[in-house]
Order: C-alpha cells, then sequence, then structure tokens
C-alpha cells in the first residue's frame, strides 16, 4: 500500500511543507478519532481535479462505520460535492451521506485542514447516529474537545509544529484517562479512569473546580504546556509504587491558551516489570562475571601446577587444558557485557584469532589469522561449545598444517557466515595439507575427537575435513598460498531445541 508521503508527491502539487503538516496531523488523529468516536478520512485534491483519500482512521472508543480501507481511492459524486464546497469556503460543512450497508444515513463533518493561511487538505468525520454510543456527560465532554481541535486545524494551529514526535507505545491514549482544564488550569471534567488513576495515588478529593498542585498532584507537565503553548510529555513517580505518564496538549484560539487536555496513563506495573527485567539481566551478567573470574582462577592454578611438572606429556595436557578454560572463560566475558543470554559470535572469534596469533605459534613458524563475515548473535548454549570447537580447529591448523620449517607466513581464515536457520563456519589455511589416508572418522587426536563430539553430538551439525580447492583459497582472500591447504567446514543448525 502506498504511503501518505508516496500519494502526496505522485498525485498532489502539495510541497515538503505541506506533506510534513499533514504527516503530524495524522500522528495526532488516533486521539482525535476517539475523541469524536468516529471514523476520520483525510482528503485532498489530485493533479486530475479528484479528491484523493491519503489516510484513513478507526475510533477505539466507538464503532467503526468502514471495515473497507479507502486509502488511495477517490470521492464519488456526492461526496465531491461536499469536499469542493469545504475547500472553496474554508469553512466546515456538515450533511448526510449515504452509505452502502447503512439502513440509515450516516453523518459527514468535513473540516479544512488549514497552514499558512490556506487550506491543503480536508479531514472528514463520519458515523452513523443510529449505531453510535449513547450520549453522556463523557460523550458531550469528548465531542466538545474534539469541536475545539476542529477549530485549531481550521485555524492551522493543529497540529503543533514544535512539539516533538510522540513514538513511545507508552504515551496516554483516550482511553486511558482524560482531564480537561481551562485556561488557569483548573480541572472541569474528569474521566472515570483519570479519577481512578488519580485515586491511586491517594488523592481522594474532588478533581472538579481544583488545579492539580492544589490536590498535590504533579502538574510540571500542564505548567510546561501552557508556557510554551504546545503539548508536553512527561513521566514522573507520583508516589513510590505508582508511576504515571502524562501528556497536556493547550488548546488555542487565535494564539492565546483558552484550555488544555491531560491525557493519564498508570504505568506502574509496566515499569514494575521493566526494573524486574533489568534487576534479571543485571544478576544474569554477574553470573556470568563470577563464573568468568572462577574459570580464569582455575586456569590459573592449573598453569602453576603445570610448572611443577616434568614430564613434557603432561606439561602439554595441562597447556591444553588450560586453553580450553580461556576459551570458555571469553564466552562468559563477552555475555558479561552482554544483555541477555545472546552474544555477537563475532565478538568471541575476534578474540580467540588474537590468542591463536599470541600464544599458539611461535617466531619461527609464523600464522595470520584473520576472519571474516558475521555468525549474527547467538545463545550461549551455542556460543560456549562452538567457541571450544574453533579453539581447537585453529591450535589444529598450527601444530599440523604448519609444522616444520617454512620460508614464509601461513594464512588462516575463520569465514562466518548466518542465514537464520544455519551457521556456517569455515576455517581456511594454505598449509600443508592433509595426508592422503587422511579420514576424520579415524582420527583419533583428541582435539579433533573433541571437535567431532561436540559439533555432531551437542549441537546437532555436521562437520567435513577436505583439500583446499583454489576457490576456497581464493574466496579466504589468500592469493599466494603457502601450501596446498585445507578446510574444516562446520554447519551447525539454529533452530534445533537443545
Amino acid at each position: 500500500m502506498a504511503t501518505l508521503a508516496d500519494l502526496v508527491r505522485q498525485h498532489t502539487t502539495l510541497d515538503r511543507d505541506d506533506l510534513d503538516h499533514l504527516q503530524r496531523l495524522v500522528g495526532e488523529w488516533g486521539m482525535l478519532a476517539d475523541f469524536c468516536f468516529a471514523d476520520l478520512l483525510l482528503y485532498t485534491a489530485s493533479r486530475d481535479g479528484r479528491f484523493l483519500v491519503l489516510a484513513q482512521v478507526r475510533p477505539v472508543t466507538g464503532p467503526t462505520l468502514y471495515t473497507a480501507d479507502w486509502v488511495g481511492s477517490t470521492a464519488d459524486p456526492a461526496e465531491r460535492d461536499l469536499l469542493d464546497r469545504c475547500a472553496r469556503a474554508g469553512q466546515v460543512v456538515e450533511a448526510e451521506l449515504d452509505v452502502d450497508d447503512l439502513p440509515d444515513p450516516a453523518r459527514i463533518r468535513i473540516i479544512p485542514v488549514r497552514r499558512a493561511g490556506r487550506v491543503i487538505a480536508l479531514l472528514s468525520r463520519e458515523w452513523s447516529p443510529s449505531s453510535g454510543r449513547q450520549t453522556g456527560s463523557l460523550e458531550e465532554t469528548y465531542l466538545g474537545i474534539f469541536d475545539r481541535f476542529t477549530q485549531m486545524i481550521a485555524q492551522g494551529t493543529f497540529p503543533f509544529v514544535k512539539e516533538l514526535e510522540v513514538t513511545s507505545a507508552d504515551v496516554p491514549r483516550v482511553g486511558d484517562g482524560v482531564m480537561v482544564l481551562d485556561a488557569d488550569a483548573r480541572v472541569l471534567y474528569a474521566s472515570p479512569n483519570a479519577v481512578s488513576a488519580v485515586h491511586r495515588v491517594g488523592i481522594s478529593a474532588n478533581l472538579v473546580g481544583n488545579r492539580l498542585a492544589e490536590l498535590g498532584f504533579n502538574d510540571g507537565v500542564v505548567r510546561a504546556a501552557f508556557d510554551n503553548r504546545t503539548p508536553a510529555l512527561e513521566e514522573f513517580e507520583q508516589t513510590a509504587e505508582i508511576t504515571l505518564i502524562t501528556r497536556c496538549i493547550p488548546l488555542l484560539d487565535d494564539g492565546r491558551v483558552t484550555g488544555g487536555v491531560l491525557l493519564v496513563r498508570d504505568v506502574s506495573e509496566l515499569r514494575r516489570r521493566d526494573r524486574m527485567l533489568l534487576s534479571k539481566d543485571a544478576t544474569i551478567r554477574e553470573i556470568h562475571h563470577r563464573v568468568k573470574n572462577n574459570l580464569q582462577t582455575i586456569s590459573s592454578l592449573l598453569r602453576l601446577q603445570g610448572r611443577r611438572l616434568t614430564s613434557p606429556e603432561a606439561k602439554a595436557a595441562v597447556n591444553e587444558s588450560v586453553r580450553r578454560i580461556r576459551t570458555i572463560a571469553l564466552v562468559h566475558e563477552t555475555l558479561s557485557r552482554e544483555a541477555g543470554d545472546e552474544v555477537a559470535f563475532v565478538e568471541i572469534v575476534r578474540p580467540l584469532a588474537r590468542l591463536a596469533e599470541e600464544s599458539l605459534q611461535s617466531p619461527d613458524r609464523p600464522v595470520r589469522f584473520r576472519v571474516m563475515g558475521d555468525g549474527g548473535r547467538l545463545p550461549a548454549i551455542v556460543a560456549t561449545p562452538l567457541s571450544v570447537v574453533l579453539t581447537e580447529l585453529l591450535q589444529n591448523a598450527v601444530d599440523h598444517a604448519f609444522a616444520g620449517d617454512r620460508e614464509r607466513a601461513g594464512n588462516v581464515v575463520i569465514a562466518l557466515a548466518n542465514d537464520g536457520t544455519n551457521l556456517s563456519v569455515r576455517v581456511i589455511d594454505d598449509g600443508g595439507g592433509l595426508p592422503d589416508d587422511f579420514s576424520l572418522d579415524g582420527a583419533t587426536g583428541l582435539g579433533l575427537s573433541i571437535v567431532r563430539t561436540l559439533v555432531t553430538t551437542e549441537l546437532g551439525g555436521s562437520i567435513a575435513m577436505e583439500a583446499a580447492r583454489p576457490d576456497d583459497l581464493v574466496s579466504a582472500g589468500i592469493a599466494d598460498p603457502a601450501g596446498p591447504g585445507t578446510v574444516v567446514s562446520l554447519k551447525i543448525p539454529l533452530d534445533v531445541e537443545r
């Protein structure tokens, strides 16, 4: 469906400022529809002389007249005459309107939308008197509020130019609670929901006839709106347990503040849940931090123990254990900085590559490590074993792919890809390649055994290790390979219950 901006650009002669004005109006008219209990349609003249529907909104407070979406359509002849009369006179026009599927005529009220002294569009309120709400004090008050907004629309003072965009889902609406204020900020009317919100903060006095500050209610938003002649929004804790969001919209007549509409929403429960989530998140991060510290302590103790050993095999085994523990600690360190239980996997892979450069290679066997792509965000239950797998593969590349003396530095590239269903990890090197009789299933080394077990059993994925093809090396950015090379390919499903 075409947007309001698309329709304006394609079918009208309105300029950028006109479009901004209409977009601000559409941003506010959910409130207007709720106040008048009726459908609102926004029309403007198209280049071919017809009246085009730019936007449509239905009320939350009453029944809709139209189940169809009329955006992008043009007015029928009966409506066109009324719209043309309103556009020419620049005054509100009201009449009866025949609507399909309704036994009685509906009512239509057309309001000129003025900007900079020009009528740039027309706002129609369309409703059925026979199927609408029964009239009471609330309905009469709300319709009176809509009439005052109607005057401001026709004068070109609504919507407000200087107001910041209101996009938060927590912004109060008409159904949350409404107070009508006079020019002295005294309460003229309070809806039942507004009265309930005030009662919840311990104010039981009658609101009507009093200023909010006299009742002990925070009226900062009212003072800001009246002083600046523009709507104001504020969230505050009225009590230790009650959090309210209030929005005050001043009502203007020829630039003078003649009153205001105060919308009130109780968001205490939402904020309590937010605080619980923040507390839970902080607790989880603290747990990851402590696990990381404990793993580092274990790693340090193992290093101390390794220094006392004399057997080369025992020292090598301890050093490998230290390396694996450091890898798991790195995952928990990253999780301790992240919100939630997911981590950007590339933020783990890069430190692993740096660790490999710093600790896995010797000066006489230089190896360059590089990371390509982005693995996306992974849950800790996937990131932890996968990090151990990657560390083993990097170690394996240094120990076997680049064993022996070499004239040139080797390359190891970790390529990551995530399509939302599967995570692909490829470790590509330009080392000496695989033996002719190599079989991954028949490999007996501890490192490859750990890799095979974690990938196939814990992660539910697949692994392949094969000789590198020229295309593999080129795609990894290895233009001048030092050797035939090897490619290890991992495919990890992301939608598996673990």
